[in-house]
């Protein structure tokens, strides 16, 4: 082989080798967003701007919005839940206690509860209820309460006609109207007159007792003595 034949071989071998080596082209906006002068960070684009958190998923924002629009009152906030119904008497709980009965094989705990309920429109009850779970016991005192109902003799602005002394068991309870002073009571008299609606009266305990239950049921008892004139 001649010299000229040897030449030409290796100058296509380096022509191969430099087609080899040539980098591939890059896109022309890649170039733009990486192409930029050296201590500067590079420019990006929007569509390749990343996000914060990461992307977010489908229904995402819809349900972002509702939840807006639902504290906003636009949406139904308590969806499948139905409405609380007011309860038909009003109850006060005058007295609650733990209570001890002895048996053979030792001591048993129950609650034993005095509830107060009333419309204050002229109906008033008392009752007592006893279990050995706390709303047990007190549901056991509504019943009771609503079976002892009581319909008070008054005007239909909540006066009575005329005093009332009346004594239950150790509990001496004395109600006098007293127009314009209000409802002046201690004890659990007050609490009765005022679920029974009963406004402008004076109540005066003239025993020693502390017991809460006796003394409410002496006022029961003093309000089924009133009478309202023909």
């Amino acid at each position: 082989m001649s010299e000229d034949k040897q030449q030409e071989a290796t100058t296509d071998k380096k022509s191969d080798a430099v087609v080899e080596k040539t980098p591939t082209a890059v896109a022309p906006e890649a170039a733009a967003t990486t192409d930029a002068p050296a201590g500067e960070t590079p420019v990006l684009t929007g569509g390749d701007r990343p996000r914060r958190g990461g992307a977010r998923p489908r229904g995402a924002n819809d349900r972002r919005a509702g939840a807006q629009g639902s504290r906003r009152g636009g949406g139904n906030r308590r969806s499948g839940r139905p409405e609380r119904v007011k309860p038909e008497f009003d109850q006060k709980i005058i007295s609650i206690r733990r209570v001890t009965r002895v048996m053979a094989g030792g001591r048993r705990f129950s609650f034993s509860v005095s509830m107060v309920i009333g419309d204050k429109k002229g109906k008033v009850g008392v009752g007592i209820g006893k279990a050995g779970d706390t709303q047990l016991a007190i549901e056991k005192a509504v019943r009771d309460a609503k079976k002892n109902m009581l319909q008070v003799s008054m005007d239909a602005e909540g006066r009575i006609p005329h005093d009332v002394h009346v004594k239950y068991a150790s509990s001496e309870v004395m109600i006098m109207p007293a127009p314009g002073r209000g409802l002046v009571a201690g004890s659990s008299v007050r609490t009765v007159l005022e679920l029974a609606g009963v406004k402008d009266v004076t109540a005066k305990l003239f025993s020693r007792s502390k017991n809460k239950l006796n003394n409410a049921r002496a006022a029961v008892e003093a309000l089924k003595e009133l009478k309202m004139k023909a």
